[in-house]
């Protein structure tokens, strides 16, 4: 089991499925070479998180109480009212019981979402060319040996298999389920 499933969790198991299902789908995808991440890209943009649906559903109910309670009885003012202690929940917690509901039917986080896009536009190549750490410390040692007649263009790297480049990537990409401490980070 990864590190950032907990074996406490009750959603470890439904977790591991959908980071398994993605790395299937990154891995089909990848295959499929570039227009297919666009074509998944664009797919993504268009897709509700569960979030997004539940405050749907709640804006739908809270109209539809409001117009029962103009048009029929002052009773049905219960149901805007039972929403909005909803939303105050939701706000205070950023969690919501309506919310997991629709996770449970089908529906992913936007960090999923997010996970998946950014995961598809790593495959993709859009990261490779930014400078990292580790190119800005290597810098002098690679015109050194350069500079020495050494390797000035590295071989041609072997293809990559896309099930393990999409593993990689899901591995890079994780969705953080535990809070992080700031006291805990260190820097060198």
């Amino acid at each position: 089991m990864s590190p950032q499933f907990s074996l406490n969790s009750p959603r470890s198991t439904t977790s591991e499925c959908r980071a398994h299902d993605l790395e299937c789908r990154l891995a089909k995808i990848a295959d499929g070479g570039s227009h297919a991440i666009n074509e998944r890209l664009v797919a993504l943009d268009t897709e509700w998180s569960a979030g997004r649906v539940s405050k749907a559903a709640m804006a739908v109910v809270i109209l539809l109480g409001t117009i029962l309670t103009l048009t029929l009885d002052w009773w049905w003012v219960i149901l805007p009212t039972a929403v909005g202690l909803l939303l105050l929940q939701y706000l205070f917690t950023q969690r919501s019981w309506l919310i997991r509901i629709f996770e449970e039917l089908g529906f992913r986080t936007k960090a999923e979402i997010e996970q998946e896009k950014f995961a598809l536009r790593t495959l993709r190549g859009d990261f490779r060319h930014l400078p990292t750490v580790h190119d800005i410390e290597e810098m002098h040692d690679i015109s050194r040996l350069e500079g020495e007649g050494g390797i000035v263009v590295e071989p041609e790297a072997q293809k990559v298999d896309s099930l393990a480049a999409a593993k990689e990537v899901i591995e890079a990409t994780a969705v953080q389920t535990a809070h992080h401490n700031p006291a805990e980070c260190h820097t060198s």
